[in-house]
């Protein structure tokens, strides 16, 4: 007889196996609120100086800030992103924001519990809306940067 307790597929699986609706409304509330970090490497920094079509070294001392050995957008003192355009409310480098932009709403954070994409559907106007996004696609979505 095996020890291994008989354990159903659903109870392996996260709450969000049946996958989770979203779809970027641009409305700029991701890129607003609390301070905090937008991560950054090298090469995302050189594409949005490439989208803006500025020097890199020019982008650097703009909009980018030493965090100890990491680097981090800048940030206006009310916590919006540098990058949000403050009248349109659009990211100016919405085709090459970082991959931390880039996997929103499909942080580790946002979906730890059931109760905490609750959460995030209450701020966020495209959670829980819009695209069904496969629990194959939010699982690679999350590999690529976890926050």
């Amino acid at each position: 007889m095996s020890d291994t307790k008989n354990v159903s597929k659903s109870e392996k699986q996260p709450w969000y196996a049946n996958g989770l609706q979203f779809t970027c409304t641009q409305c700029g509330d991701c890129c607003s609120g609390e301070p905090g970090f937008v991560w950054v490497e090298q090469s995302e920094i050189d594409a949005m100086a490439g989208e803006m079509r500025i020097e890199v070294d020019e982008f650097e001392r703009r909009f980018v800030r030493d965090v100890g050995p990491d680097r981090s957008l800048v940030e206006y003192p009310d916590g919006d992103c540098i990058l949000l355009d403050p009248k349109t409310r659009k990211c100016s480098v919405y085709e090459s924001r970082p991959i931390q932009c880039r996997t929103w709403p499909f942080w580790d954070s946002n979906l730890k519990r059931k109760r905490d994409w609750k959460e995030t559907c209450e701020v966020c106007p495209g959670a829980g809306k819009g695209r069904l996004y496969t629990f194959e696609e939010i699982e690679a979505e999350r590999a690529r940067k976890s926050v």
